[in-house]
């Protein structure tokens, strides 16, 4: 709950989430209890709330257990550990003993991290081949539900949590449960969107997959080559040390929405539950997100296995908050479904507290004007971008209220900021020979 799923991802607090279940579950010991927004876009209400301590001074008076340790665990201290899985599957002898299915959405707006991570961890010692993975295009519990052949506009060209119940999971437990069927389940069954079609493999990540690096270049273009040095004698700018970058102001007074406004409350429903596969179009021409993307695909391009973010970035501020989205471009003219005429679809995406980016136990200020560079995990995937789409990169600072803001000025304890330390602070992300900023993606065959 403090590294990749629920309340928070990489130490960052996700605010509305964290905020409005705490109030749910909290606010009466005989029912649930939806917190009572007074306007219709938490947006706003969440931006008036101001500094974070408000949300306990001007609400909750110190009656919300769960609130109560968000404020006194901003770290990953013993609190969290203790409570983390990864320690107990992941340690040395750790096998697993029953046969062991992981499922896991891969638009799972609550908790896609947990499922992967408990197969990575159990396939280091599994000689009884008891663990497997099935992936699909689902939210949160989609596989469960009736109908899987849409997720808000993305069609997936049949119904895919049926096939899941029939083909997969009925086979399985007449198998382990009673003998019925035979073993030749793959080692992972998941579900290629884009292509929309189920693959099975014989491990995962799938061995043939090579990593390519998608470099960020100049004029917002996207590609597979690295950058050139600069030219000899190429002007420099202060804390720029001659490289070539983007940069952007983050203001936390003006943040980035995380979906279309006005947002509605996470709970109940709302855009919540589709929120990921959201057009993000609506934060076109913002100055605060930066864009790359490449030219239309000339082929196919298949990515399956794990996804990360490698930035070399600086900020005048001593804290920052980088997110990365990797996002399918669609054709601007789709005649099968116009709804999707030059739709962005985030593929990937994730946040990293730059505070934590040597250690999550002991955050560390950054430096002002430093280039710092940081590995942001985009998690495992299969997609694939077709033919005529575009891939693109997006980098922000922002992601609200789905994350808190980062006061972008180092504090002890940001559950404990003050007014005066939310600070707007010019970012740079470098794309140069010496600091080339990039995608990896594992590349199928």
């Amino acid at each position: 709950m403090f590294l990749g799923d629920d309340f928070h991802h990489n130490g960052a607090f996700r605010l509305s989430y964290g905020f409005e279940y705490a109030a749910l579950l909290e606010t009466s010991k005989e029912t649930n209890t939806n917190f009572a927004f007074d306007r219709a876009d938490t947006y706003r209400w969440y931006l008036d709330l101001g500094a974070l301590p408000n949300a306990d001074e001007k609400y909750f008076h110190g009656k919300m257990p769960t609130w109560n340790d968000f404020v006194n665990h901003p770290n990953y201290d013993q609190f969290w550990q203790k409570q983390a899985f990864a320690p107990y599957i992941g340690a040395e002898g750790v096998r697993p003993k029953v046969p062991n299915l992981n499922v896991a959405g891969w638009w799972d707006q609550e908790d896609f991290y947990g499922p992967v991570k408990i197969y990575e961890l159990f396939e280091k010692n599994d000689p009884g081949h008891l663990n497997y993975l099935v992936a699909g295009p689902w939210n949160h519990g989609g596989w469960a539900r009736r109908d899987g052949s849409k997720l808000g506009e993305i069609s997936f060209d049949s119904n895919t949590s049926k096939y899941f119940r029939t083909q997969i999971e009925a086979p399985w437990f007449a198998y382990w449960l009673k003998d019925k069927g035979a073993r030749d389940f793959p080692e992972a069954m998941v579900f290629q969107t884009g292509s929309n079609r189920w693959e099975r493999y014989d491990s995962w990540p799938p061995r043939d997959a090579q990593n390519r690096n998608l470099y960020l270049r100049e004029s917002g273009a996207l590609s597979f080559d690295p950058p050139a040095a600069a030219p000899s004698g190429a002007p420099s700018q202060p804390g720029d040390q001659g490289e070539a970058f983007d940069s952007y102001i983050s203001d936390p007074m003006r943040p980035v929405p995380y979906r279309h406004r006005p947002i509605s409350p996470t709970y109940p429903g709302g855009g919540w539950p589709a929120w990921l596969v959201e057009d993000q179009r609506f934060l076109d021409n913002r100055p605060d997100v930066l864009t790359w993307e490449t030219g239309p695909l000339q082929d196919d391009l298949k990515i399956a296995g794990d996804i990360a973010a490698e930035l070399y970035c600086s900020t005048t501020g001593t804290d920052s908050d980088w997110v990365v989205k990797l996002i399918d471009v669609y054709p601007e003219f789709n005649p099968d479904d116009r709804a999707l005429d030059g739709y962005e679809l985030m593929i990937a995406d994730e946040i990293l507290r730059g505070r934590f980016r040597e250690s999550f136990e002991h955050p560390k200020a950054i430096v002002p004007n430093e280039v710092t560079a940081y590995r942001i995990d985009l998690h495992t995937n299969d997609h694939a971008f077709l033919k005529g789409h575009r891939i693109m990169v997006q980098v922000q600072s922002t992601w609200f209220p789905l994350y808190d803001r980062n006061p972008q000025t180092f504090v002890e304890n940001i559950f404990k900021a003050h007014a005066s330390d939310y600070q707007a602070a010019t970012q740079k992300v470098f794309r140069s020979k010496t600091y080339a900023s990039h995608v990896v993606l594992p590349v199928a065959p």
